[in-house]
């Protein structure tokens, strides 16, 4: 028979019996060699032809071998016919099998361990195959771990180590990669072995024989059920599931139950036929099969690669992944599509884990969310809503990663259609449905997360939600943001529609929805909403801020906002911002939004107000994009006026920006000046730009070309000088050209200047003149018309350059001394004064005195001086300081008007700032302005004048920057505005230095009434001040305690001179003025490092504690009060080291990574903390605690207050120190005994307000944002892929109930007229069954008015000796008696002895300490 001699190659007769017993007995585990005489052919060819003839016998369509009698045989009779012994068939054929697993295996033996376990498979479908005993597990579980064994690990490792390289993709610094759990390290170490090199041939012959034997599996499972044999059914699923990503399909896979097995050709199309097989009742019970196969599609899913033991490892997001991740999904829903009901609930538990397991990875985490919206899609509507229920209680996890994915989820489903409830859907569950519920609940109701990341992700969502086709989700967001909405919400909760932080998935079940009309009263109306959006764009993490800024822009850019002057400048402000990424956000923001609406002018003013100022920002790459922004904006839309077309909408915005900034805009005129210079350098302006821009010099858009014009003159050589001039013609003759369009001429013909001729500038020059000697020109003008005039006299000489200055400027100053003289010194002159013309004169006498210094004689000194004569004409008597202000005393008092004498301070400034002794005369007078005058116009330009001349005559202003300084205390907010300003200049310049009191004034702006100012000077002192001399926080800090205390008996601090009305005006004492000297407190303590933490705590001991110890302070009322406030700042939580408390607290702001990189970083937290506690416990030790004990016993002694607040700073510094208390104060033994019992009580206190609070009926912990538990524990996540693929339940049973319960039988036992008062009964919680509250003692009804107090009152459990004062807590378990036992007075017989009172261990510390003393 062919059969017969097909098996004659594996020489079964020759093996002996006693090795093929072995082999059975180690239970093919491992084979002994075979006798040398026996030389078994590894041969492929005789592989396929022994299975060719053995294949027809597991078929039912094919003959079966005809016996020497005509009738049918099988294959097992022929086998015992010819005496072939199955024994030895299979014990060979393992051999075989085990020969291919090593890893050094040649090419043939994989070859012929695939086809040899083929063979085996193919003989176990044969019928008769479990008579003869063919079936064993462990030979089974082999051949399908052959294919994983001959195929090269390399191609697979491959893919391993490239896994999560790319996972830095969402903006996290990149990391070096760690393989940290074991199944790498295992990896790693069987690399170690040197493989066998392997051809492509090679590889497509050991490829042909893996999909033999998956042929061969699938043709057994089709008719050899494994319902008995759960671990191989498992195990068969496992490698199906591998198969699934082993090669790329070309095209799209087919899931139909009635494929043939001989047609299909991929590898993938074979593994998901067996996957559907193994979900057969055939192979088990239908859910079993079900859950174990979707258990391992579920690592398909989410890109991870399981092997059989340790933790599963990411993959890499190649595009063959995703195809495999696809094609699982595609698999999912066929098995839905086909068995219906029964495949629901695994469904529903595959999302779940696909939630739970998610990693944080936005990649992973966008895929993840869009595999679920899709198998989603396969539920109905009942079990849809239902799920998305539990979306909704999972989106309150603790754990940031799953909040995260709920909101990727939140926004796959928004882009599904909105989904119509049937008829037979519970009414509860019709909310669910909605795209309203998940914009409002899921994506807004996490605006307000503990999380940072999260609170940006739910803003970048609400943003993504406005692009969306979906209009019920952009109608949803509309209705956030109207004035009148109506919000679903849940009856009963707290804020953002979200679940009490205790309620129980059965409760939450029972929760009906109910749709309310949201009033002012109402949470989330749209003055809270809009200002909690607000508040994000200033969010102190940089990540929620740009989302914010995203959210924000998309809001106006759809109008769902209103685009007003306040909303919009949130987006320009931003671009300000001291994080980068959010200065280049908000430039982009203002970008897309002025694409969005380039007609609104509010939306121009915005986009100027933000990208101009950018262009001088400290950041080289916000440079860059404002430049760019404006090329694109303005620069690159200049074209000639012949081809204008008011339906352009890019050249119509570039020219209505312009005009803005000639008319709206013109205060941004020095930030747009910035940009032509850049532009210069890089040779932007063309020739036909320039001409483009001259041809609109006399159209519509005249306003805009010239200011264009003006900036870019100067770096042009040559213009079309000819319509320039006559433009200036046109200037000259007609006044109708507006202010800032004649200024820009001006700077064009001063530009121009030296290309013309002669004749025609002193033609140009002349009409100046005239022009100047009119004073009916704006002050605008005629500062341009002055600096132009000296750009045209400029000359090589510097001589000659002068003598045109004194001819010309000379002969204004003249004309202005003439005007003045005839005003000031006629008795009749002020009487029809003329206030316009005289500001005019003085305005010209300024500028052009600053370029004829020589031609100002004393004369007009005097002449401004008495303009600026004060209307107070008498001196506060004894003031020393104003003694250098009497030369003013000479004149009358002005009866001049405040913008004259405003306009006469600047003139005079300019004079000073030419004439060194005029500034040493004048700076008194200066200061006396400052201090006596109460018109903010002459204040405000005298700080301005007094900073200028700083600048100039640094050392003689210096003794005066006291006065200057003293304006940050000014009643008006403009002068405390522009005076913080001004020495923020001054510091950066250093032409000012931290001296005297100027440090204090400045940092007590932080606590001004107007908190714009106080943001603006943390601004400075932060952004500006702190980053050129970091050191200055901590120099300071001490003298800030004496200085705003005002206390001065210190012998070095707070020694610098002031007046008494300096003294008053900076003044922080008292009680009153607490809150606000700790904001400052706070505010530098934020901002040391932790080493300026560290030393300052020993400087606090040695300058100010010792102090006090030594005698060189005394303890007095202003001396308390300053020890007080040390204890108070050394309590502070800024004080400690960031090291110690701002590691815990770290690790919910930032999604989480890797869990074996967090554990990482916990180990080196803890280590770190570790280190630095030890550091600060010795420094304690030595340093504070002899303090702090002599201080102690000095406060008793005169029984201060203060001790108070010292143990108040004990008992919160120990409690790091718990167990060492002892150890610290083993020199007063009274004062670690107190601190124990301190420590206890307060310990006792916490554990007694957190059990009120998990007690608490009402309110949800995570309305404010803080995320809470729901139903699901992510904590049990991890355990259930290795004990069972089910529903992810709660960690364990609440007694949440049973306190509730008892707290509120408790309360309602006290009348309301107890609980409200003063003195409250405590109730103690426990978690005792047998509990007894302690009842309010209340005077029953009908009871004596005139009890006494000691008298018991009614039926009481205990006694009370002073309602309010104390209670007595019995641990005896007592019940409630009514009836007749509840009167039944029961006493001790006569007869029985009194008992003995219980003797109390109690012992003095003080004595215990003698009596070691004693024993010692």
């Amino acid at each position: 028979m062919e059969l017969i001699r097909a098996l004659d190659f594996l020489k079964l007769k020759d093996v002996s019996g006693g090795w093929v017993d072995a082999v059975w007995d180690f239970e093919f585990t491992e084979t002994e060699p075979l006798d040398a005489a026996i030389v078994i052919k590894n041969g492929s060819k005789e592989f396929k032809t022994l299975y060719s003839h053995l294949l027809p016998y597991m078929t039912d369509t094919e003959v079966s071998t005809l016996g020497t009698d005509g009738t049918s045989q099988s294959v097992w009779t022929v086998f015992g016919d010819n005496g072939v012994s199955v024994k030895s068939l299979v014990a060979v054929l393992s051999y075989f099998v085990l020969g291919g697993k090593s890893k050094t295996a040649s090419v043939q033996q994989r070859i012929s361990a695939l086809q040899a376990s083929s063979l085996y498979l193919l003989l176990l479908g044969i019928p008769g195959s479990v008579v003869n005993k063919m079936f064993h597990q462990i030979l089974f579980d082999t051949c399908l771990n052959t294919v994983s064994n001959c195929w090269p690990q390399s191609l697979v490792k491959k893919r391993k180590k490239d896994t999560l390289k790319s996972s830095q993709a969402d903006g996290k610094r990149s990391k070096p990669h760690r393989k940290d759990n074991d199944e790498m390290e295992v990896d790693e170490n069987e690399e170690q072995e040197e493989e066998v090199h392997l051809s492509p041939q090679d590889l497509m012959k050991i490829r042909e024989g893996v999909v033999l034997l998956v042929k061969s599996l699938l043709r057994l499972l089709l008719k050899f059920p494994l319902k008995d044999e759960p671990q191989s059914a498992d195990n068969c699923v496992q490698m199906f599931a591998k198969l699934t990503n082993f090669e790329p399909v070309i095209g799209e896979l087919t899931f139909g139950a009635g494929q043939d097995i001989d047609d299909m050709r991929t590898m993938p199309e074979l593994a998901y036929y067996g996957l559907w097989l193994l979900c057969s009742s055939n192979h088990g019970d239908e859910k079993v099969s079900l859950g174990r196969v979707f258990h391992r599609v579920l690592y398909v899913i989410l890109m991870m690669s399981k092997g059989e033991s340790g933790k599963p490892s990411l993959m890499m997001a190649t595009q063959a992944v995703l195809a495999a991740r696809d094609q699982a999904i595609g698999f999912v829903s066929h098995v839905v599509d086909e068995l219906k009901e029964p495949a629901l609930p695994f469904l529903r538990i595959l999302l779940q884990h696909i939630s739970f397991r998610m990693v944080d990875k936005t990649d992973y985490r966008t895929h993840g969310a869009q595999a679920v919206a899709k198998l989603l899609a396969k539920m109905p509507c009942g079990d849809y809503a239902s799920f998305i229920k539990w979306l909704f209680d999972y989106s309150r996890q603790s754990k940031v990663a799953y909040r995260m994915f709920a909101l990727d989820v939140s926004m796959a489903l928004l882009e599904q259609p909105e989904r119509e409830a049937n008829e037979n859907l519970d009414a509860e569950l019709v909310s669910f449905l909605s795209h309203r519920f998940l914009v409002h609940n899921m994506v807004f109701g996490r605006r307000s997360d503990a999380s940072p990341t999260v609170r940006g992700h739910a803003l970048t969502c609400l943003a993504q939600c406005l692009e969306l086709p979906s209009m019920n989700a952009t109608r949803s967001i509309k209705e956030l943001f109207s004035t009148t909405s109506a919000q679903t919400v849940l009856e009963g909760n707290g804020s953002d529609g979200t679940l009490n932080s205790q309620t129980t998935q059965k409760t939450f079940k029972t929760l009906p929805f109910k749709t309310i009309e949201i009033t002012n009263n109402d949470h989330a109306s749209f003055e809270d909403t809009m200002a909690l959006l607000k508040r994000r764009v200033s969010d102190p993490k940089t990540n929620v801020r740009k989302c914010a800024l995203q959210a924000m822009m998309g809001l106006l850019k759809h109008n769902v906002i209103m685009l007003s002057e306040e909303n919009l400048a949130v987006l320009s402000e931003r671009t300000r911002d001291p994080a980068l990424s959010v200065k280049k956000k908000a430039l982009q923001c203002l970008m897309d939004l002025l694409a969005a609406h380039p007609e609104n002018s509010l939306v121009q003013k915005a986009w100027l107000r933000g990208v101009v100022p950018a262009v001088v920002d400290a950041e080289s790459s916000v440079q860059e994009k404002a430049l760019e922004c404006l090329e694109q904006t303005i620069l690159s839309q200049v074209k000639s006026h012949g081809s204008y077309s008011y339906r352009d909408a890019q050249q119509t915005l570039t020219w209505d920006l312009l005009g803005l900034l000639c008319d709206h805009c013109q205060d941004l005129g020095r930030y747009f000046s910035r940009a032509f210079t850049v532009w210069s350098k890089q040779n932007k302006f063309t020739a036909a730009f320039i001409n483009n821009l001259i041809s609109h010099t006399e159209a519509e858009h005249a306003a805009g070309a010239w200011l264009l014009l003006s900036k870019v003159a100067s770096s042009c050589p040559r213009l079309d000088y000819g319509k320039i001039l006559d433009a200036w013609d046109d200037l000259v003759r007609s006044k109708n050209v507006t202010v800032t369009t004649s200024c820009h001429i001006l700077c064009v013909i001063g530009d121009i200047g030296e290309h013309l001729n002669e004749d025609t500038k002193s033609r140009i020059v002349e009409d100046i003149i005239t022009w100047l000697k009119s004073f009916d020109m704006p002050l605008e003008v005629i500062s341009a018309s002055v600096e132009t005039l000296c750009r045209l006299g400029k000359a090589e000489a510097v001589s000659d350059t002068q003598t045109f200055l004194n001819q010309h400027c000379g002969e204004l100053v003249s004309v202005c001394e003439a005007y003045l003289s005839g005003v000031i010194l006629n008795e009749n002159g002020a009487q029809n004064l003329n206030e316009d013309l005289v500001v005019k004169h003085l305005y010209t006498l300024g500028v052009a005195s600053l370029h004829c210094p020589s031609k100002v004689g004393k004369r007009i000194v005097l002449l401004v001086q008495s303009v600026l004569t004060s209307s107070v004409e008498q001196q506060s008597e004894g003031s020393e300081e104003l003694a250098g202000s009497k030369p003013l005393s000479q004149f009358k008092a002005s009866s001049m008007p405040s913008s004259v004498r405003a306009h006469a301070v600047i003139t005079l400034g300019k004079l000073c700032l030419q004439h060194e002794e005029l500034t040493r005369k004048y700076l008194p007078a200066f200061a006396r302005e400052l201090e006596l005058c109460s018109e903010l116009s002459v204040r405000s330009n005298v700080v301005v004048v007094m900073c200028d001349l700083c600048v100039r005559y640094t050392n003689m202003v210096d003794r005066y920057v006291p006065n200057v300084s003293a304006c940050l205390r000014d009643k008006e907010p403009l002068i405390r505005k522009q005076t913080l300003t001004m020495l923020t200049n001054l510091l950066q310049e250093e032409f000012v230095k931290w001296k005297g009191s100027l440090f204090f004034r400045f940092i007590a702006v932080l606590v001004d009434s107007d908190p714009t100012i106080a943001s603006l000077c943390e601004y400075c002192l932060v952004h500006l001040l702190l980053k050129k001399n970091p050191v200055m926080f901590s120099q300071h800090f001490i003298e800030c305690i004496f200085h705003f205390n005002s206390y001065e008996k210190h012998k070095t601090y707070n020694k610098f001179p002031q007046t008494a009305s300096e003294k008053a005006k900076f003044s922080l004492k008292g009680a009153q003025n607490k809150e606000r000297r700790f904001t400052i407190y706070r505010f530098l303590l934020v901002h040391f490092t932790d080493a300026q933490r560290f030393n300052i705590t020993i400087k606090i001991s040695q300058n100010i504690l010792a102090c006090f110890v030594d005698g060189e302070l005394p303890l007095d009322g202003d001396g308390a009060a300053v020890l007080a406030e040390t204890f108070g700042i050394l309590s502070l939580k800024e004080i400690k080291l960031s090291a110690l408390s701002g590691a815990a607290g770290a690790g919910g702001d930032e999604p989480q990574e890797d869990e074996q990189m967090a554990m990482a970083k916990a180990v080196m937290q803890v280590a770190q903390k570790k280190v630095v506690s030890q550091v600060q416990k010795k420094v304690f030790i030595e340093s504070m605690i002899p303090i702090i004990i002599n201080l102690k016993s000095m406060l008793e002694q005169k029984r201060s207050p203060v001790l108070k607040d010292l143990m108040g700073y004990l008992q919160l510094t120990m409690q790091d120190y718990r167990s060492e208390v002892k150890e610290f104060f083993a020199a007063d033994e009274q004062l670690a005994v107190e601190l124990e019992y301190n420590l206890k009580m307060y310990e006792k206190e916490q554990e007694m307000e957190a059990q009120m609070v998990h007690c608490s009926l009402g309110g949800d912990a995570a309305s404010g944002g803080t995320p809470i538990l729901g139903s699901p524990a992510p904590a049990s996540a991890h355990r259930l892929l290795q004990t069972g693929f089910a529903t992810p339940q709660p960690v364990g049973p609440s007694h949440r109930g049973l306190l509730t319960q008892r707290l509120a039988q408790s309360d309602r036992r006290q009348p309301a007229k107890q609980r409200s008062g003063p003195h409250r009964s405590w109730v103690m919680v426990t978690g005792d069954r047998n509990f007894t509250p302690l009842d309010g003692s209340v005077k029953p009804k009908g009871g004596v008015c005139d009890r006494a107090i000691s008298t018991p009152q009614g039926n009481i459990n205990e006694v009370t000796f002073g309602e309010g004062v104390s209670a007595i807590f019995s641990d005896r378990r007592t019940g409630s008696k009514t009836g007749e036992e509840g009167r039944v007075l029961q006493l001790i017989s006569p007869d029985q002895q009194t008992p003995v009172p219980r003797q109390w261990n109690v012992q003095s510390p003080l004595n215990q300490k003698r009596t070691r003393q004693i024993h010692q």
